[in-house]
């Protein structure tokens, strides 16, 4: 096995605990266009799943909805997102403790199905952006979301290391399935372990200050 070089964190629900937040914004917003949705829903079956994709499925159950009625209800969603993410944040317990560990030995950096703008919000809101500076990567900005892996090869390729010398922490079932596709090693934080089971080839993270105690053991093997 590699020896791990690089550290891609997911954001939402791995960094910081935005993912109430959205599903609270997504149940007001997509009934607004005429698509019914409850937060549950997005915390049971959408957790992060790129807006666009989510608006799809629920037009195939529910029936095609305008182009501009969809526009303005991702502006909608959007503008509410941000300015709950100013005033609502909550940093992940023990992430920063282990960045103040990790961040001087391996490169860190930032993978996320949002947009660049949402995941700086995040970094500045959260004062987590000095463990990355701007080693942040959007799938908008690759053109490719998770569970496709190419987010997290574009990464790799930008920090300058294999596939392999990487390992991905992240939350979603999106990321793991892109993490695993990827061949990097994944740390998979489980805030749901007795409704979400971690698969086979991941190692289960089931809170943040355990994540150098992990990282140092895949180094040993």
């Amino acid at each position: 096995m590699a020896r791990l070089k690089c550290l891609i964190f997911d954001c939402d629900g791995t960094l910081v605990d935005s993912e109430p937040l959205l599903a609270e914004v997504l149940s007001q917003t997509l009934p607004e266009a005429g698509l019914p949705f409850r937060a549950s829903d997005y915390m049971n079956e959408f957790r992060g799943v790129v807006y666009a994709h989510i608006v799809a499925e629920l037009e195939q159950r529910h029936g095609a909805v305008d182009e501009t009625v969809k526009k303005e209800a991702e502006a909608r969603m959007r503008s509410r997102l941000m300015a709950g993410l100013k005033d609502s944040l909550i940093v992940i317990e023990g992430i920063e403790a282990s960045l103040d560990i990790l961040q001087p030995e391996y490169l860190c950096c930032v993978a996320s199905n949002g947009p660049l703008n949402k995941i700086r919000q995040s970094m500045e809101v959260s004062k987590l952006g000095r463990f990355f500076g701007d080693h942040l990567f959007s799938a908008y900005d690759v053109g490719h979301f998770k569970p496709d892996p190419e987010l997290f090869l574009h990464a790799a390729r930008v920090m300058g290391v294999a596939p392999e010398e990487c390992l991905v922490i992240d939350d979603a079932p999106v990321g793991i399935t892109a993490a695993l596709a990827a061949g990097m090693q994944v740390a998979h934080i489980n805030h749901f372990p007795e409704e979400e089971q971690t698969p086979e080839r991941a190692h289960e993270l089931l809170h943040m200050k355990d994540l150098p105690a992990l990282v140092h053991a895949l180094n040993q093997t």
